[in-house]
């Protein structure tokens, strides 16, 4: 029973948090342009928003090494900070328009992109926690370093295969990047350019 307390305080509970500030942080701002009858820079919020979420992409080029700027661990925080803020931003800016169907296509490609990053952070986590635990108290009870080795193989697989919880990051991204991009150019087309 306290394994599934743990489980529910360090693992579900900051998962759903994170998605609810999401989303109470966007109701939020939106009530705020609301009231001081300011919805016309919600208008204009995706911009930004599609900026910031586009400026995240930093630490995926890092990861795949298409750039050898700073340091993964910082880029991967960023990654999730700009990805966050781009993501209330575009929120924000999808709470005006009710009528267009591709850009709510995109949102949702994008919360659930967001849950799925999510869901990868607190899957490696938890992963990478059990392993070292485990691991430790292997070398408490004095095993060598070839019996630690053979004890932590099916540890170690599954972690290797939790990591590759990004064959389904992925895939998500690049959905949620194809229906932003043709909202995009459909905003470009058909926008009342007089």
């Amino acid at each position: 029973m306290q394994g599934q307390a743990r489980l529910m305080r360090h693992e579900v509970l900051p998962f759903f948090a994170s998605l609810a500030a999401l989303a109470v942080a966007a109701l939020a701002l939106d009530a705020v342009l609301h009231v001081f009858d300011l919805l016309w820079i919600g208008r204009w919020l995706g911009i930004p928003g599609t900026l910031l979420i586009i400026g995240s992409t930093v630490y995926s080029l890092r990861k795949r090494k298409v750039i050898a700027l700073s340091q993964p661990a910082r880029l991967l925080r960023w990654h999730e900070g700009l990805a966050w803020a781009g993501s209330l931003l575009v929120l924000v800016h999808a709470g005006v328009h009710f009528n267009a169907i591709l850009g709510w296509l995109a949102v949702w490609a994008m919360l659930v992109n967001v849950a799925s990053g999510l869901t990868g952070k607190f899957l490696l986590a938890r992963a990478r926690r059990r392993m070292d635990a485990a691991r430790l108290t292997l070398r408490e009870r004095g095993l060598g370093e070839a019996e630690l080795a053979e004890r932590m193989y099916w540890d170690s697989m599954t972690f290797d295969a939790v990591k590759h919880w990004r064959a389904v990051h992925v895939p998500i991204t690049l959905a949620f990047t194809v229906l932003a991009l043709a909202h995009i150019v459909a905003i470009v087309l058909f926008w009342g350019w007089n």
